[in-house]
């Protein structure tokens, strides 16, 4: 029989993933705990504090996803889970995992669809990768149609399943080029959201989780970053009715220039949103 407890497994993992400069390693090691026994962060905190046993199948299994999160593969790459506001959604290679900060921005979407006086208002999610934020939209207004629009056949994967997991009847998956998405809905769409790629081609991010993982075309938006803010800009006056609402997440550098390009398209009321931190996070314009 094993002698390895929950705590002791714990420690070890900690200091695995500190030595790997892994951010919020006890954090994950308590994550990674859970995924394999079953049970929730609280569930294993628990189990350590009361000196529980771990056997040793289980303690080996945990032991293997720790190495692989030393080498920087995304927590949620190795769970195959990712929380985004109400939902849990599957994510893996090939989709860009979404980020807490886009909860915030996908609050504007929320929040627009939701002031609609309309039985069935209209979203759109241009780019929606894992799905994340046009399934937040339809669970958060059950009355809108949503549609989330993907142009990445390796992304695309992952949108079908979580819109299929979802349930949702009123969410809709579309794989089709921004360029030329639902020209059957032009000129009656009440909200439309994006989280593009707007990081420039020269600006390599940092973190390993995200240089390494991260599909490079839900990352670089050509030399500036905005090749694909414009190309949503076009799209979304397309589609948008007069006083329509667009709402982009963007970097915390890239609010000015933002403004510039949505003005020289025409859009008004044009204003920047900081999130928690106080970093400019996203722009609302209306059409």
């Amino acid at each position: 029989m094993t002698t390895d407890t929950v705590s002791a497994l714990l420690e070890r993992a900690t200091a695995i993933l500190e030595r790997a400069g892994v951010p919020n390693a006890r954090v994950d090691a308590e994550l990674l705990a859970g995924h394999v026994l079953g049970l929730s962060r609280g569930g294993v905190q628990a189990k350590a504090a009361t000196d529980s046993a771990i056997g040793s199948d289980d303690a080996i299994t945990v032991s293997g996803l720790v190495e692989r999160r030393a080498a920087r593969e995304p927590l949620q790459h190795i769970t195959g889970r990712a929380p985004f506001r109400n939902l849990e959604l599957a994510v893996g290679p090939g989709v860009f995992v979404p980020r807490p900060e886009t909860e915030f921005v996908a609050q504007f979407a929320i929040d627009a669809l939701r002031a609609i006086a309309s039985p069935e208002p209209i979203g759109v999610d241009l780019g929606t990768g894992s799905g994340a934020i046009a399934l937040a939209m339809a669970a958060e207004v059950p009355h809108a149609r949503v549609y989330g629009v993907e142009v990445s056949p390796h992304a695309f994967v992952w949108t079908r399943q979580n819109f299929r997991e979802s349930g949702a009847g009123n969410a809709h998956a579309v794989f089709v080029d921004l360029a030329d998405a639902l020209p059957e809905l032009d000129g009656t769409v009440d909200v439309v959201i994006s989280n593009p790629p707007y990081i420039p081609l020269w600006a390599v991010p940092r973190d390993p989780e995200v240089r390494l993982f991260d599909p490079d075309v839900a990352l670089y938006g050509g030399d500036d970053g905005l090749d694909v803010v414009r190309q949503v800009s076009a799209t979304a006056r397309r589609l948008l009715h007069p006083g329509g609402t667009l709402v982009i997440e963007h970097g915390e550098l890239q609010a000015a220039q933002i403004a510039t390009l949505l003005r020289q398209d025409g859009w008004t009321a044009v204003a920047h949103h900081r999130d928690l931190l106080g970093r400019d996070r996203a722009t609302t314009a209306l059409r």
